[in-house]
């Protein structure tokens, strides 16, 4: 080999490497970009299990009225990735007892009869149910009481759990309120 062919075989060389550099830093840079973004897309479409949903009374999403919501709205349960996980959960009826109020708010007092602090309040929504997905805390018990337009009924004793709807309708009279 002359001296002007090595030069130029190994400059051949060093851009092939040049180039074959160049193509993994891009390769790489495109995979990486390409995983932070989907990373982001699929952290943006998940559910957020922090947020706390409640009913409301303009909603017309819930359903089984009168059935323990806590079936399924559990840990694990079959409705828990679609609705979330109930912390309270219930049915209001009018004083027939045969249809559904829409027109009444559970709260949760700190003391028997609407005394201590209120705190919850819980719409029921078009359907008659009532919900809500966290941030209740029941501590050593609350009071819940059912306000209809005309009426307001007092549970005498604490719960400590949310369930309305494994007693009541079942081994107690149905929730209501006018």
């Amino acid at each position: 080999m002359t001296g002007n062919t090595a030069a130029k075989q190994a400059h051949k060389i060093n851009t092939n490497e040049d180039l074959k550099g160049v193509f993994q830093r891009t390769t790489f840079s495109i995979l990486f970009f390409t995983s932070v973004t989907i990373a982001f897309f699929m952290q943006s479409c998940a559910k957020d299990s922090t947020k706390v949903v409640v009913s409301s009374s303009s909603s017309k999403k819930s359903h089984n009225l009168g059935q323990n919501c806590m079936n399924c709205h559990v840990s694990g349960g079959e409705a828990a990735n679609e609705g979330g996980v109930f912390y309270i959960a219930g049915s209001v009826y009018d004083s027939s007892l045969s249809f559904a109020n829409p027109n009444a708010t559970v709260n949760m007092y700190t003391g028997p009869g609407g005394t201590g602090t209120l705190k919850y309040s819980i719409p029921v929504d078009k359907k008659g149910n009532f919900y809500a997905t966290g941030g209740v805390d029941f501590g050593s018990g609350l009071y819940p009481s059912v306000q209809g337009a005309t009426t307001v009924h007092h549970m005498s004793s604490p719960v400590m759990t949310g369930q309305c709807n494994s007693c009541h309708n079942v081994s107690t009279s149905k929730i209501w309120a006018n």
